[in-house]
């Protein structure tokens, strides 16, 4: 049987640079890979099957976009290899509803929403005038369980006519109504933060929700503008979803009230900023692969 230590699935052409940054590093390390796309997945799965090919790791980018490789996945589970970013916990973070409620048991600051039912299962919605003047104008409207680049978000609502038609786009989707949050400016800066949980550590990076633009945040910045915050805040969501890597939006608001605005992001979008004008700093990219690695080697080293 042929061994690797970690399986690296993805379908996205945007992941190659980061699958192959992840290569480099651990081969590097004497750890060896395996990538697996839609040319090698059926293959993959056959020799998994007949014992002929198994992994000590798996990194799954594809599974949420191509079922196959949950099934590989799920099949790789079953003879104990480690999965990243376990399925059945991913599913649960996701939700947009559930979290919502499960941040605001924990003490987490999330944005005034309203949850309403998929069409599906309650075609007539009931909300008052009073409903959505609570909200404010303009408010957000976001399905809970569709996730990735702001699909089916609307987020310059201003009628209960808008919310029905949304209703119909994901028909049987939950839906969130929020309030629209705004942010401090420091330094000429919105005071707005994409913070990954990657493999047990914190990285917090400034972002701007308009222009999607990354900018590194310093130990420096953090100190003097006092956003320690960011750190504690992202901890309690990774001890919730109990995920290895997801990224979270919080936001430093004009009361300076640290509020947490898109809960948890599994599938971080990893294009390099050396490569891409809204992509994230390189030297981020970098912490994250070799916080992977460390982990790896941590894991390894506890079964011996």
């Amino acid at each position: 049987m042929e061994k690797f230590d970690i399986a690296l699935s993805y379908v996205w052409e945007y992941d190659e640079e980061f699958i192959d940054h992840i290569e480099r590093v651990f081969q590097k390390n004497n750890l060896s890979t395996y990538k697996i796309n839609l040319s090698n997945i059926e293959e993959t799965i056959e020799k998994v099957q007949s014992r002929k090919l198994a992994f000590n790791f798996l990194l799954d980018r594809a599974w949420d976009v191509e079922d196959i490789f949950g099934e590989l996945g799920n099949l790789l589970s079953r003879k104990r290899t480690h999965i990243f970013n376990p399925y059945k916990n991913v599913l649960h973070a996701i939700d947009k509803a559930t979290m919502h409620l499960e941040f605001i048991t924990a003490g987490i600051n999330v944005p005034y929403s309203i949850i309403i039912p998929p069409f599906s299962e309650k075609e007539k919605l009931f909300l008052s005038v009073d409903d959505l003047a609570i909200l404010g104008r303009p408010f957000i409207i976001k399905p809970c369980n569709t996730t990735g680049g702001g699909i089916g978000v609307v987020t310059g609502a201003e009628t209960l006519q808008e919310v029905i038609k949304a209703r119909f786009v994901h028909g049987n989707d939950k839906y969130l109504l929020q309030e629209k949050i705004l942010s401090k400016i420091i330094n000429g800066n919105r005071a707005w933060f994409r913070v990954f949980w990657a493999f047990g550590k914190v990285i917090p990076v400034w972002w701007d929700d308009q222009t999607h633009i990354y900018n590194l945040l310093t130990k420096q910045q953090i100190e003097y503008y006092n956003l320690k915050k960011l750190f504690s805040i992202t901890k309690k969501i990774f001890e919730i979803t109990k995920l290895d890597f997801f990224s979270t939006e919080i936001v430093l608001t004009q009361k300076n009230l640290f509020v947490v605005i898109d809960y948890v992001n599994d599938m971080c979008d990893m294009r390099l900023k050396s490569l891409h004008f809204d992509g994230v700093p390189d030297q981020v990219v970098e912490q994250i692969i070799h916080n992977l690695k460390n982990e790896v080697v941590k894991i390894k080293r506890k079964l011996g």
